[in-house]
């Protein structure tokens, strides 16, 4: 009776976890592209690299903080300033 209880347990968890499972096909059909979708592939490349072409370079800084800066903070730089603020540490005996 034991053995019916554990099969009747067994049947109602795998259930819910058997439709989970997602539907793998791992041999997929070999699918090869025709000269049509070939030819449009290359327009489509050839479209959007022409695209990256017409895109300007950013000389503009983008520093969002730029106008709320004054313009001597943000020419100085944090690590030079730190160093020559920094005091040497020495050693002492106990």
């Amino acid at each position: 009776m034991k053995i019916w209880r554990v099969a009747a347990v067994m049947a109602l968890v795998s259930g819910p976890a058997y439709a989970q499972m997602p539907n793998l096909n791992l041999m997929p059909e070999v699918h090869s592209k025709t000269p049509e979708e070939k030819a449009a592939d290359e327009v489509r490349d050839k479209a959007y690299r022409e695209s990256l072409r017409k895109i300007p370079d950013a000389k503009v800084s983008s520093d969002p903080w730029g106008s709320v800066r004054s313009p001597d903070t943000a020419k100085t730089s944090t690590k030079t300033s730190t160093r020559t603020s920094a005091k040497p540490r020495t050693k002492t005996a106990n």
